[in-house]
């Protein structure tokens, strides 16, 4: 049975209401709904008139959307961390996704790079006092399903206070099976082949509601979803591409799908019906679990929220999206890597289709659930992020600088960089060769237009801040590659660029025919890798 849109949206997004420490029946149920790769762009609600979102969508509609939500980073293991712990990346020292080599392992891939990239931490250390842990200690029951990606043995989820971990191991995407059983993943036992892997992430979490329904239990829950999805490789059914690739026809489909942005070839619109089908799945999966919210009454007494750990993927990987107007994509150093939606529902508050301009971060969510379920902040764990709960009591909050430090090359074409946003301005500085690129986001949210030489005191102003706070966090900077050979590197670029762009085109046409086949199941239906 389908809800109504009232019903549906009134478990959505952020029911935020106070809870008394001192009485656990009052305590607010927490669900936090986290896409992988989803980008800024990617919702109907948030601009899309290609995918599809309508359970997403019902969020937004009686909700807050944030314009201005970005990532802790522009890649998925650190801002999965700051989630957790309320921390940049830099201070709880994951600052690039576990995995990707640094330092002389990294031009021993056959990288030619002016810099070595900077060493980081390959697992979340369990001296950090994580969100789980501390509701935990606070009455919770700790729930998880879905994409953890922050270490093995040692650091995983049941080592970060979670109680119940289904599906959530070191690997950073839907390996080794992808998106339709079997998964071969560890922590989760395979369905009937040909299950989709986001729709069985929201029926864990459906039936893990309706156990702690039927117990009676007064324990409140925290629910962490944290979809594969959208994730590489992209993957759907027939019915699914046949549906989109007939809408990407209707909408009209450009002769030109890429264009090369500096490093690498970046897709320029919306029209990749393996993505679009992928992305329906996991809406059809948060389907599920707001139904359930619903058919149980949780509602009144639960917090939702949706959001993505980074901008969507428009170079590199899968090349799946494009996050236009706004520049790049994950893994790069502009906005569309670092922009994400963020949806919430505060039915008490009187926050039916607000929309919040004041720019928010992963960092700042571990204070803000904590700030609206009345739990004081753990006095061991230093937090860099703010409580934005007065933002949904319609109070004022004192701007603040936005920082980011990635010391490494992306595989989706990112630059060693660090960053900061203060107001309206962003200031970009690269190690390769220390220029700083000067941006006003209010007047030219493409970054397109440097604005160093009309603002020379705004530049230094903002450079001296960055500096300030790079030395206060002793963050750690790529290196100068002693054996860089220049003409390797361009000859390397030039091959990438010249030979990736004119596969991309091949792979989007291919797609886009009538009979396209990728296989005889369509299991395995990625575009590229």
């Amino acid at each position: 049975m389908r809800l109504t849109n009232k019903a549906l949206v009134s478990l959505a997004l952020f029911t935020c209401i106070g809870a008394n420490t001192k009485s656990q029946n009052n305590k607010p149920n927490i669900l936090f709904i986290l896409a992988d790769d989803l980008g800024w762009k990617d919702l109907s609600c948030t601009g899309s008139n290609y995918y599809e979102t309508p359970n997403i969508d019902r969020i937004a509609v009686e909700g807050i959307k944030f314009n201005q939500a970005y990532a802790a980073c522009q890649v998925s293991s650190p801002s999965r961390a700051s989630i957790l712990t309320g921390k940049y990346p830099v201070n709880h020292g994951i600052t690039n996704w576990i995995g990707e080599p640094s330092g002389e392992k990294w031009r021993k891939q056959g990288r030619s790079s002016k810099l070595l990239p900077a060493p980081y931490a390959m697992k979340l250390s369990t001296d950090e006092k994580t969100l789980p842990k501390v509701l935990k200690e606070n009455g919770y029951i700790t729930f998880m399903a879905g994409k953890w990606h922050l270490g093995g043995e040692g650091s995983t989820p049941e080592d970060h206070g979670f109680d119940i971990n289904i599906g959530g191991h070191e690997a950073g995407g839907p390996y080794p099976g992808g998106y339709f059983s079997p998964y071969g993943n560890p922590k989760m036992k395979d369905g009937p082949k040909g299950e989709n892997l986001s729709v069985r992430l929201g029926t864990e979490v459906a039936n893990f509601m309706e156990t702690y329904d039927n117990k009676g239990d007064k324990q409140p829950f925290f629910i962490y979803l944290s979809f594969y999805a959208v994730h590489a490789p992209i993957e759907t059914t027939e019915k699914n591409w046949r549906y989109f690739r007939d809408k990407a026809v209707s909408n009209g489909i450009s002769q030109q799908g890429f264009k090369v942005d500096r490093t690498l070839p970046a897709r320029q619109y919306q029209d990749n019906p393996v993505y679009a089908g992928l992305i329906k799945q996991m809406d059809d999966a948060i389907g599920i679990v707001l139904d359930k919210v619903e058919k149980l009454g949780l509602g009144d007494n639960t917090i939702i929220i949706f959001t993505s750990d980074n901008g969507g993927v428009s170079s590199g990987d899968d090349y799946a999206t494009s996050n236009q107007p706004l520049r790049g994509g994950k893994g790069q150093q502009w906005e569309g890597g670092l922009r994400v939606p963020l949806l919430m529902k505060c039915p008490n508050y009187n926050n039916e289709g607000d929309r919040i301009d004041y720019p928010v971060s992963s960092i700042d969510f571990y204070p803000t659930l904590l700030d609206i379920a009345n739990i004081s902040l753990p006095k061991d764990q230093k937090i860099d992020g703010i409580s934005y709960f007065p933002l949904l009591r319609k109070e004022h909050i004192k701007e603040r600088p936005l920082y980011w430090h990635y010391p490494h090359y992306g595989n989706q074409g990112g630059e060693p960089s660090s960053i900061i946003r203060e107001d309206k301005w962003k200031l970009i500085h690269y190690y390769e060769d220390g220029r700083n690129e000067l941006y006003n986001l209010m007047i030219d949210p493409t970054e397109c237009e440097p604005l160093n030489i009309q603002h020379p005191e705004k530049l230094q102003e903002l450079y001296k801040k960055l500096s300030k706070w790079l030395k206060q966090t002793n963050a750690l900077i790529p290196t100068a590659d002693p054996v860089y050979n220049p003409v390797a590197e361009h000859r390397y670029k030039k091959k990438v660029q010249q030979e990736k762009i004119f596969q991309l085109e091949m792979l989007r046409n291919d797609v886009l025919k009538q009979d396209y086949q990728p296989n005889k199941d369509w299991w395995g239906s990625t575009t590229i890798d």
